[in-house]
């Protein structure tokens, strides 16, 4: 790990170079709109108000189109108030609506009473109008194989991307150049304004993790307190940090191959890992062959255990279903473990058509699709788990309708202290982009969980990171260690199987981890 974020420190430098630099700082949104906050009427969490917030589809265009916002809060109710801390699950694409009810619920109580805790659906997300989904049904089972082994293969799974990025164009060609990250941040800005505070706090998973880095450059005076969880690869932005993942994911996999192995008692694999591992290989070639109840073939069966790569409290449900196939030529679980964890549903269509929109018009893509095959193939044959998924989740990119932005250069060394979290094995943001983001931000602390695996790692059960948290956000204390991290917790153990008397996975993180959602 040491050596690692030695490397990533020396070549901090060289961001800056190969990315776009920011506005020195973005001006004040000419309007500050009354929020209506009301009851949103939920039952988990009865205090969460809503409101929605109109803002510019173009904020270089104030006085055109309106877009609108939907927004929750947890209102602070102590005497000290530390003002509004803005939340945010990642994805792109994901909703932060009902994160402000989970960040206020699971933080300490005499934390979570000194904010109020504000959600947000991003431009085109959600409850926001509009809303994109650009082709309704686009992953509906069952899908070609995603490793193109004959050219027959290969181009079904071209038509189907190419024919998605043309649906995107044709319904949205006048929002698809202004769902973007930096539009988002502007957003963000403007819900700065109308609640009428000078500054914002701001806590980000995953994706949310670069639209936090993101919104500190374009407003570093705005930034009163910052705690990113699970970052984003700022240098890699987002065909380089996709391929980055596949390795990563192919790693987890393994660990639940390992995992699975372990407790062969339970499951009747074996005991050799590697020997598991070929079990779920040839259970996918079978499935590809004769899909399992008419829904999961050999792509869908990827969409299902890649859940597991971001955490592992899912890990004995995936094995069941394994040994299911393989034991007994039960396919009924594995399809009811597809459905829970693998298909998508209206919301994940429109998170998905986000997702597609921002990324693509973030940064620049290979537009030759010889490179892609290139750098596919060449990845797969070290990391074959969900290369070619992976690839083909992105590959819209490649026939994208708007052209592409430069990326933000998020280094900033005008911040006040920013907390990072990271775990060492996370693969949806691998390390390195924690380690180079605690490079890039002067004086940022970084904690990182030691072993860990899960993707979203604090407010889900571990105690040693919470508590560097809940200080931070109580004072604005920061660990401070020499050497390349400044606090190290352990990780929490692996799940136990679903038989096990042990207790089940952490609450906490069942339940963010259902909020966080997967590909972001």
């Amino acid at each position: 790990m040491r050596k690692r974020v030695a490397v990533l420190c020396g070549a901090a430098a060289v961001v800056a170079a190969t990315l776009a630099a920011a506005p020195v700082e973005a001006a004040d949104a000419s309007y500050a709109a009354k929020l209506a906050w009301k009851s949103c009427g939920t039952t988990d969490h009865p205090t969460l108000q809503c409101a929605s917030l109109k803002v510019p589809l173009d904020h270089d265009n104030p006085g055109g189109q309106r877009i609108t916002l939907a927004l929750t809060r947890v209102p602070h109710t102590a005497k000290t108030y530390q003002g509004p801390l803005l939340v945010n699950p990642g994805g792109p694409g994901g909703s932060g609506l009902s994160l402000a009810g989970f960040v206020a619920s699971t933080l300490p109580k005499k934390v979570a009473a000194q904010y109020d805790v504000i959600g947000f659906d991003p431009r085109g997300v959600g409850k926001s109008t509009p809303t994109l989904d650009c082709k309704p049904g686009h992953f509906d089972p069952v899908r070609p194989d995603s490793v193109p082994v004959t050219e027959a293969i290969e181009r079904a799974n071209l038509a189907r991307v190419q024919s998605f990025a043309k649906a995107c164009g044709t319904k949205y060609a006048k929002l698809l150049p202004y769902i973007d990250t930096v539009s988002a941040v502007r957003d963000m800005d403007a819900i700065r304004t109308a609640v009428g505070a000078r500054q914002i706090n701001y806590f980000g998973y995953s994706y949310g993790t670069y639209l936090g880095a993101v919104y500190a450059k374009l407003y570093p005076r705005h930034v009163r307190r910052l705690v990113l969880d699970s970052i984003v690869d700022p240098s890699g932005v987002w065909y380089d940090d996709n391929l980055t993942q596949d390795v990563a994911f192919n790693d987890r996999h393994r660990a639940l191959m390992a995992w699975i192995a372990k407790y062969d008692a339970t499951y009747h694999l074996g005991t050799d890992p590697e020997k598991v591992e070929a079990k779920w290989y040839a259970m996918r070639a079978s499935l590809a062959k004769k899909p399992a109840g008419g829904k999961v073939g050999a792509s869908e069966l990827e969409d299902t255990f890649l859940p597991g790569g971001y955490f592992n409290g899912y890990w004995p449900y995936l094995a069941e279903a394994f040994a299911a196939y393989v034991n007994t030529k039960n396919a009924d679980p594995l399809v009811e473990t597809y459905e829970n964890f693998g298909a998508v549903d209206a919301s994940g269509d429109n998170g998905f058509s986000v997702y597609s929109s921002v990324q693509c018009r973030d940064a620049a893509w290979p537009r030759d699709w010889e490179q892609w095959r290139a750098d596919n193939w060449a990845t797969y044959e070290k990391a074959p788990f969900m290369t070619w998924n992976n690839a083909w989740y992105n590959a819209s990119c490649a026939f994208w309708p708007t052209k592409s932005l430069r990326p933000v250069n998020v280094a900033n060394h005008k911040l006040p202290p920013v907390l990072l979290f990271q775990a060492t094995n996370d693969a949806a943001t691998p390390y390195e982009g924690g380690a180079l983001t605690h490079a890039l931000l002067r004086g940022s602390s970084l904690v990182v969980e030691e072993g860990g695996g899960n993707h979203g790692i604090t407010l889900s059960g571990n105690a040693c990171l919470d508590k560097h948290l809940a200080a931070y956000l109580t004072d604005g204390t920061v660990p401070r260690a020499d050497g390349p991290v400044d606090a190290v917790c352990k990780t929490l153990p692996d799940p136990k199987p679903l038989t096990s008397k042990v207790a089940a996975p952490s609450a906490h993180g069942t339940a963010l981890h259902g909020l966080l959602g997967f590909r972001g």
